[in-house]
C-alpha cells in the first residue's frame, strides 16, 4: 500500500457544485442519474435482458453514434461481412448498456463492492515496477469500462493522474469528476498543458493514465497503421516516458455482461521509448489491435477515431 497523499493541486481540474444545477434545464440529467442508481441495484440477469432489448432498438436507429460505429468497423475490418460487423455493433451496444446500468454503482456502493466485483489479472506488472522505485504510465484504450481501473487503484491506495476534456453538461461533468476522484487522484484539463501531469508522475509518484487512441489532429499525431486502415496517432508517448521516467504498462478494462463483473487485464511494460515517433505510435496501435481483436464488443466504436485522414483526406463522418 502506498503512503497517504495530499491530492490537492491548484492546477488540477476541480469543478464545484452550483445551485444552478437545480434549474429545470438539468432536471433531465437528475432523472437519468436517479434511473441509473435504480438500475444498478437490479440483478444482473434482468439487466442483461433489458440490455439486449435496447441494443436491438439501437442498431435500428439512424443515430450518429451507430453511423460512426459502422464507418469505423467497415474501415478497420473491410474483410468481414456486413453481418459480422453488425454482430459486433449489437454486442457493443449490449456491453455499453450493461455498463451504463452499473456505472452508478461506483458511487452508490462502497469500495469493497468494487473490489469483489472486479477481476484483475496481471496487477503484479504494476506492483513490481513500483517496488523497484520506478514510475508507471498506464496505456488505457477507450473501452466502456475505462473509468474503472482509476477508481479501483485509488481505492487500493494507488491514486491516478489523468488528463481529460470537460463535458458540455456541467452537472454531468461535476458528477463524473466526483466519482473519478472519490478515493483520491488528480485530473488535469488539457488547457493547463502537459507539465503538471508529468510532475504528478515523476515527483509525486502517481500512476499516469494515458489514452492512446484519441484523434488530436495532424499537428499532434503521426499516421500509422490501425487494423486495415491508418490512424492519426498521438506521437509523444516516448518523450512522455522519458520526461516522467516512467514505464509504459498496457491496461485493458472490460465489463462482462454475462457475469456482471468488471475485468482488468494488465500487461507487461512495453519497450518505450524507441526514439522513433512512428515506431512508438505503431507499438501503441498494435496493443489496441491485440486487445480489441479478442474482445471487440468492449471498444467504443462510436468515437470519431478516424476523423483525421492521411494526405488531407475527407473526414469520413461528414
Amino acid at each position: 500500500m502506498t503512503q497517504q497523499r495530499n491530492d490537492f493541486d491548484e492546477l488540477a481540474y476541480n469543478p464545484q457544485f452550483q445551485f444552478s444545477f437545480l434549474a429545470p434545464k438539468y432536471w433531465g440529467t437528475w432523472l437519468g442519474v436517479f434511473i441509473a442508481c435504480l438500475t444498478s441495484l437490479l440483478p444482473n440477469s434482468i439487466q442483461y435482458f433489458f440490455a439486449k432489448q435496447l441494443a436491438k432498438i439501437a442498431v435500428k436507429l439512424k443515430s450518429g453514434a451507430a453511423k460512426r460505429a459502422r464507418i469505423n468497423l467497415s474501415m478497420c475490418f473491410p474483410a468481414q461481412t456486413k453481418q459480422e460487423r453488425e454482430k459486433t455493433l449489437f454486442d457493443m451496444y449490449v456491453t455499453a448498456t450493461m455498463f451504463m446500468m452499473n456505472f452508478a454503482s461506483l458511487s452508490v456502493r462502497n469500495k469493497n463492492w468494487l473490489e469483489h466485483h472486479t477481476e484483475i489479472r496481471g496487477f503484479e506488472n504494476i506492483q513490481n515496477i513500483l517496488k523497484a522505485g520506478e514510475n508507471v504510465i498506464l496505456l488505457v484504450p477507450h473501452t466502456w469500462a475505462i473509468d474503472i481501473p482509476a477508481v479501483l487503484f485509488a481505492s487500493r491506495g494507488y491514486p491516478v493522474s489523468a488528463m481529460a476534456k470537460s463535458q458540455k453538461n456541467q452537472l454531468a461533468d461535476w458528477l463524473m469528476h466526483r466519482q473519478r476522484v472519490q478515493h483520491g487522484g488528480r485530473v488535469y484539463d488539457r488547457s493547463v498543458g502537459i507539465k503538471p501531469f508529468i510532475k504528478s508522475i515523476r515527483k509525486d509518484n502517481y500512476l499516469g493514465y494515458y489514452l492512446p487512441d484519441e484523434d488530436l489532429g495532424k499537428d499532434h499525431s503521426v499516421f500509422v497503421d490501425f487494423f486495415a486502415t491508418q490512424k492519426a496517432t498521438i506521437s509523444g508517448l516516448g518523450r512522455l516516458s522519458k520526461l516522467s521516467k516512467a514505464k509504459i504498462v498496457p491496461l485493458f478494462a472490460m465489463f462482462n455482461g454475462k457475469t456482471g463483473q468488471f475485468e482488468l487485464d494488465v500487461y507487461p511494460a512495453l519497450p518505450f521509448p524507441t526514439d522513433n515517433e512512428h515506431t512508438d505510435a505503431r507499438m501503441m496501435n498494435e496493443c489496441i489491435e491485440h486487445y480489441v481483436s479478442q474482445r471487440p464488443e468492449q471498444y467504443m466504436w462510436i468515437l470519431r477515431l478516424l476523423k483525421t485522414r492521411p494526405n488531407g483526406g475527407n473526414n469520413p463522418y461528414k
